[in-house]
C-alpha cells in the first residue's frame, strides 16, 4: 500500500498567512500557507471546541483558532503552551504550484 496523493488546487488560491478548505468524504481540511510559502494541512477542528481553524490567525509555524485562541502546530497539529490536544496533520507537499494532499492509501 501506498500513500494516495490528489491534487487541490494552487498555492497561489492561498492568501500568504491565511489559508483555504478542501472536503475529504466529510473532513473539512483547511490547507494553510506561511509567509514564506510553506504549506501544511489540518482539519478545520480545534481539538478544545472544534472552531474552524481555517478562520484563525497564521504566525509563528502556527495557527490561533478564532474562538477560544488556543494556538495550533502548523506542522504536528499539537496544542502549543499549557493547553492540551491534537487536530489531525494532513501529509502535504508542492509539486511546483500544485498543493497536493495525502489522504489515505491506495492498493
Amino acid at each position: 500500500m501506498t500513500q494516495a496523493w490528489v491534487r487541490v488546487g494552487s498555492i497561489n488560491d492561498i492568501p500568504r498567512r491565511g489559508a483555504r478548505c478542501v472536503k475529504s468524504g466529510e473532513m473539512s481540511i483547511a490547507i494553510f500557507r506561511t509567509a514564506d510559502d510553506r504549506v501544511f494541512a489540518l482539519e478545520d477542528k480545534c481539538p478544545h471546541k472544534n472552531g474552524p481553524l481555517s478562520q484563525g490567525i497564521v504566525h509563528d509555524g502556527c495557527v490561533t483558532c478564532p474562538l477560544h485562541n488556543w494556538v495550533i502546530s502548523l506542522e504536528t497539529g499539537k496544542a502549543q503552551g499549557a493547553d492540551e490536544g491534537q487536530t489531525l496533520s494532513i501529509p502535504v507537499r508542492l509539486d511546483g504550484d500544485e498543493v497536493i494532499l495525502g489522504l489515505g492509501v491506495s492498493k
